[in-house]
Order: structure tokens, then sequence, then C-alpha cells
């Protein structure tokens, strides 16, 4: 039960980081487009290893215990 709420803050801190960023930060329509989709992307293959579809390449983020 701790991983699942682990991930779903990690995903609010993220949403919520990254709609600052977008709204706070002035920079090119180019690089927000790029960031976003980084984050995305490393956000998505944090879920899969999460759930153990692919081998681990990031370390795990350990909010709660």
């Amino acid at each position: 039960m701790g991983g699942i709420l682990n991930l779903l803050v990690l995903i609010v801190v993220v949403g919520v980081v990254m709609w600052l960023i977008n709204v706070y930060v002035p920079m090119m329509g180019a690089i927000k487009s790029i960031l976003n989709l980084l984050v995305i992307i490393l956000l998505i293959l944090y879920i899969l290893q999460f759930f153990g579809l692919i081998g681990p390449i990031m370390p795990t983020v350990r909010l709660f215990r």
C-alpha cells in the first residue's frame, strides 16, 4: 500500500511542479514542449519500473515508509 501511495504522491508532485514551471517560468515554446515531453517520458519509465515491466534504470523515490 505504501508503494502505491508513493507513486501517486510522486505523480501529483511532478504534475504540480511542471504546472508551476509552465505558468511562471518564461521560456520559448519549443523548449517548454521538450521539457514537458522529457518529464512525461521519465514518469512513464518510472511507472513501468514500479510495476516491474522493465528493469531498474532509475532510482526509486521513497516518500513514505
